[in-house]
């Protein structure tokens, strides 16, 4: 029997995610199983929830890996803290606002929306003039809007809601290894991410925080959380002291992440960002030169997502099946109103060199050009 696993091709991951992994993950990940109770390996359940910590800048005892994607950390924020006919605000300005506007509604929130251009960040002022006449048990926002390319400035938001009793919900799914995030600082009581972004883990779990005032709001529901899988008040007592069996957590793939924020700190999160920094120059000065210009205005980008303009005349998505069969380089194309209209450039985490950026450059330029 043919085994199609012996013809996967080394691609230089450069879309809007998975991003490339180092080889010590790989190795991490190749290690021998443990039981999911295990005294070793509860050991590094410990140590990896304070390296969780560290990166994201909190205190927060509940600070814990999902087990599953960006996307279940997502529903696991909402679906622990929503109840129905809650007020719910959501921030809109891409794809994965919109998300969380779908997922908030299926809760039966009673969901509101402030919208902003796609390519454009949420502007500050609207939302505290939005807050002044009304209140919400919860405002969520995406720090790194992945389908736009866009920083929201979630710290401002976060000190406008200083002192409230309203949750502050933070998808950091693109933005955590990255960019600085500063979960406590920016007053923010719910945050989640993803593995397959700067983290530079394969997809499979979702590092997420609850602050004391959103675990005091989840242990005053009026009824079950509405999900078994992901009902913190279950999973919080397998991360806990106490050990009980909730599932049997993915064993590997948390020897995975342990390793790579383990790269991080010994790197140094203030090097690894200006790291993406200077392959997000880079980047901009090398388009610029092929006449290529960038969606987003200059103070709101992202160094590790880059949302691309397509030159007039171009065919995008022929211009990416070319990059990945002649050069074995992925890129991403747009979503949304954006489709057909942008390319989304990833310099994520392992992916984030200087070499990887030019090798992109140089086969772009061969790609539209000869």
């Amino acid at each position: 029997m043919k085994n199609l696993l012996d013809n996967i091709e080394e691609i230089l991951l450069m879309g809007p995610g998975p991003s490339c992994v180092p080889t010590e993950v790989y190795n991490a990940l190749s290690r021998k199983t443990l039981g999911h109770l295990d005294p070793y390996f509860l050991e590094i359940m410990e140590e990896l929830k304070e390296m969780i910590r560290r990166i994201m800048n909190t205190k927060n005892n509940l600070t814990i890996p999902i087990s599953g994607t960006g996307s279940a950390g997502m529903e696991t924020s909402f679906v622990n803290l929503i109840e129905p006919d809650d007020r719910v605000l959501i921030l809109i300005n891409g794809v994965f606002g919109m998300r969380m506007q779908d997922v908030a509604s299926r809760l039966r929130a009673k969901v509101e929306v402030l919208e902003f251009p796609w390519g454009t960040p949420a502007i500050t002022e609207e939302v505290e003039k939005k807050l002044k006449h009304e209140s919400y048990k919860i405002v969520a926002v995406v720090h790194a809007e992945t389908s736009t390319g866009v920083r929201n400035p979630v710290d401002e938001i976060g000190g406008i809601l200083k002192g409230s009793d309203t949750i502050y919900l933070v998808d950091t799914v693109t933005s955590l290894g990255g960019i600085e995030v500063r979960m406590d600082d920016w007053n923010i009581d719910v945050l989640y991410s993803g593995t397959q972004k700067c983290l530079s883990c394969p997809p499979g779990l979702a590092p997420l925080s609850f602050s004391d005032k959103a675990m005091e709001k989840l242990n005053a529901r009026k009824s079950k959380v509405p999900n078994w899988y992901l009902d913190l008040t279950m999973i919080a007592n397998y991360w806990g002291q106490n050990r009980v069996y909730h599932h049997t957590a993915p064993v590997n793939m948390l020897y995975g992440l342990y390793q790579a924020i383990m790269l991080i700190l010994e790197e140094g999160t203030d090097n690894v960002f200006k790291r993406h920094s200077r392959c997000h120059k880079l980047l901009v000065e090398g388009l610029s030169q092929l006449g290529i210009k960038m969606l987003v205005e200059e103070p709101y980008r992202l160094p590790m997502l880059n949302a691309v303009c397509v030159p007039d005349g171009v065919d995008e998505l022929s211009i990416r099946r070319r990059l990945r069969s002649d050069y074995k380089i992925e890129i991403g194309g747009g979503l949304g109103p954006l489709a057909g209209k942008i390319w989304r450039i990833g310099i994520m985490g392992h992916t984030a060199r200087e070499e990887n950026v030019e090798r992109l450059l140089m086969a772009l330029e061969s790609t539209l050009y000869y």
